[in-house]
């Protein structure tokens, strides 16, 4: 005859039995409260290494009756990582469509190198280096990089894709190349034209 014994642990459930030759075999099953404690911080672990992802660093609320909030974000130019801009705007958390307006403030925060200038496209248009999605109907705002040859600086110009107020609002910052490791490439560009 097989004997059962069922015990109940605080942190366990074991399920004892007892076989004919008279050994006892046990299975163990964790039990469900620390399963949800282990969901949960799973969850917060999740939560912490997104937060750390992000690239926010300020987030200023409008007032105590909005649900608006001037966000600042800072971004690193993807081919000159020695530039930093943070872009300040306002975003809504219950509209459809975050407003338009921006403003931007690019710096050195690092070393901008002549093999960095020489990968940019170097236009009168030059190129978007970043780009978000303000609405779901078709509104973004993009920061563009433009090269200014004749007075040897970056360009940033961040602006709204779509008119709002009768503009299309956008705001302009500039990285000088002077005293960089890149200047005596841009002194040789004027040379070659």
């Amino acid at each position: 005859m097989i004997k059962k014994l069922i015990t109940l642990n605080t942190r366990f459930f074991s399920k004892n039995r007892v076989t004919s030759k008279g050994s006892i075999t046990s299975r163990r099953f964790i039990n469900c409260s620390h399963i949800s404690h282990l969901k949960t911080f799973l969850g917060l672990s999740i939560a912490m290494v997104l937060v750390g992802c992000s690239d926010d660093v300020g987030k200023v609320s409008l007032g105590l009756f909005t649900t608006k909030d001037v966000v600042i974000n800072a971004k690193q130019d993807p081919i000159v990582t020695g530039v930093t801009c943070h872009i300040s705007h306002v975003e809504a958390d219950l509209d459809f469509s975050d407003p338009s307006d921006m403003s931007i403030a690019c710096r050195q925060t690092g070393e901008i190198s002549a093999q960095a200038l020489e990968k940019i496209d170097r236009s009168k248009n030059g190129e978007v280096v970043f780009k978000e999605s303000k609405s779901i109907l078709f509104k973004s705002l993009k920061v563009r990089r433009i090269y200014d040859a004749e007075n040897k600086s970056l360009i940033y110009l961040s602006y709204s894709t779509k008119e709002s107020s009768g503009s299309h609002h956008h705001s302009l910052s500039t990285v000088p190349l002077y005293k960089t490791k890149a200047w005596q490439w841009a002194l040789a560009q004027d040379l070659k034209n």
